[in-house]
C-alpha cells in the first residue's frame, strides 16, 4: 500500500491552496418515483451548466474542481475569485432558469437548496481532491434546517431556489461589498443538521420570496437597493420594521425573521409559542430561522 495518511500535528507542511465550493440539491428528490431519479440526476447539472452560461461564467463552466454528480445534486470547486459573481448574478439566473422550466414542465417540478464556502482543500489533479472540512461543511450547509424549512415553507409556483451562504463567504464577499449581493438581502440563521455534531453561523438569500418568507421580512429581488439602506417607515414598511406581526401563525418578530412548525405548502405550526429576541431563539416546536436582518446604514453591522 503506497497511501500513506499524515499524522496530524506532527509537523507542518504547505496549507492546501483556497478553492469556493458550489452545491445544490434537490427538495423532495427521494419522493420521485423510481424512474424520474436517472432523468432528474442528469438534469440537474444541464440547469446549473445553462445558469453559468447566462450569467456570463464561461470560464468557471469550462473550469470547474473535482465536480461530482450526487444523485439529487451537483457539488463542484472553483476559483474564489469569481465568488462575488456566482452569488450576484448567477443565483439570480439559477432562479430563473429553474421558474422557467418548471412553468413549462410537464414532470416534477426542480427546486433546489444551494450552498456556498470557501476553504483550503487538496487540489493537485490527483485521487481524493477536493476532499477536507470545507467540503464536509459545505453540505452540512446544504442540509441544514434553515435552508430546508424556507423552501418547504415558500410557494412552488414561485419560489424555486433557496441558497445559504457561509459566514466566510458572507464576511469576505458580501460585507466586503466585492458581490452585487446586497447584505440587506440576507437574513442570518443557526445553521444546524439535525442528527449531525454541526452548528455554524450562516446566511439566508432567497431570489425569489414568496407569501410568508416576504412577511417574515426575505426581501424580494426586484426591490430597490437604495431604499434597503432607508429608515422604515412604520406606515409603509410593516415587513421589516422592528415589531413586526402578522396572522395565521401567530408571530412575533423584533428584528430578523423566524419560519415556525411542520412546515408544507403553507407553515402550520404545532406546540408551544415561538419567540425570537436578539441573537437567543426560544420554540416550543418546529424549525426556526432566526438572526439579525441588517437594517440600517450599509456601514451597520450589528
Amino acid at each position: 500500500m503506497s497511501t500513506v495518511v499524515p499524522a496530524p500535528y506532527a509537523e507542518s507542511r504547505p496549507l492546501p491552496p483556497y478553492r469556493a465550493l458550489f452545491a445544490v440539491d434537490a427538495k423532495d428528490f427521494t419522493g420521485l418515483p423510481a424512474v424520474q431519479h436517472g432523468p432528474v440526476s442528469q438534469l440537474i447539472p444541464e440547469l446549473v451548466d445553462q445558469a453559468l452560461e447566462r450569467a456570463e461564467l464561461h470560464e468557471l463552466r469550462e473550469s470547474k474542481r473535482f465536480p461530482a454528480n450526487t444523485g439529487d445534486g451537483v457539488v463542484f470547486g472553483f476559483d474564489p475569485a469569481l465568488l462575488p459573481f456566482v452569488l450576484w448574478p448567477f443565483l439570480g439566473v439559477l432562479d430563473d432558469i429553474l421558474g422557467a422550466y418548471n412553468r413549462q414542465c410537464v414532470g416534477p417540478r426542480i427546486r433546489l437548496r444551494a450552498s456556498l464556502h470557501v476553504g483550503p482543500l487538496p487540489d493537485a489533479d490527483r485521487p481524493g481532491d477536493g476532499n477536507g472540512t470545507a467540503r464536509n461543511d459545505t453540505h452540512r450547509l446544504l442540509d441544514s434546517r434553515p435552508v430546508k424549512a424556507i423552501l418547504a415553507a415558500a410557494s412552488e409556483q414561485v419560489t424555486h431556489l433557496a441558497a445559504v451562504i457561509s459566514q466566510r463567504v458572507y464576511e469576505d464577499v458580501v460585507l466586503g461589498a466585492y458581490s452585487g449581493l446586497h447584505p440587506d438581502r440576507c437574513v442570518e440563521v443557526p445553521a444546524t443538521v439535525e442528527g449531525k455534531n454541526f452548528s455554524q453561523r450562516a446566511w439566508l438569500y432567497v431570489p425569489s420570496p414568496s407569501g410568508n418568507l416576504v412577511q417574515a421580512g426575505v426581501q424580494p429581488r426586484e426591490e430597490s437597493v437604495a431604499q434597503a439602506g432607508a429608515p422604515a417607515d412604520p406606515e409603509q414598511d410593516p415587513v421589516t420594521r422592528p415589531g413586526t406581526h402578522y396572522s395565521g401563525n401567530t408571530q412575533h418578530v423584533g428584528e430578523g425573521a423566524a419560519v415556525m412548525g411542520s412546515v408544507g405548502r403553507d407553515i402550520t405550526y404545532t406546540g408551544g409559542s415561538t419567540s425570537y429576541h436578539g441573537t437567543n431563539q426560544h420554540w416550543g416546536g418546529g424549525d426556526n430561522v432566526a438572526g439579525d436582518k441588517r437594517v440600517g446604514e450599509a456601514g451597520d453591522r450589528r
